[in-house]
């Protein structure tokens, strides 16, 4: 990751980086535990869950993740045709 940086430079900019990915993962995460339970949770008569909401949390959780990664995968399409657009002569 050289850019004509000095040593103490690159590693201001790699912490940043890490706190940034972090930041952005509880992001993701909290978003993911509020909108499952917002949608499967419903009954607070009893302290444990039912059998239907820690179903459809399961589910949830899953289909949540499947739909990350499938656009992390478009995003990656993406981005490699657009580099490939910016390599080709005009």
């Amino acid at each position: 990751m050289d850019m004509g940086l000095s040593a103490a430079e690159q590693r201001e900019l790699e912490g940043r980086l890490q706190k940034r990915q972090m930041k952005d993962f509880m992001g993701l995460f909290s978003n993911l535990v509020d909108h499952c339970f917002v949608s499967c949770v419903d009954d607070f008569t009893s302290k444990s869950l039912s059998t239907r909401e820690t179903g459809c949390i399961q589910r949830c959780v899953q289909k949540q993740m499947a739909q990350s990664q499938r656009l992390s995968e478009r995003f990656a399409e993406h981005n490699t045709a657009m580099s490939q657009q910016a390599q080709q002569p005009r």
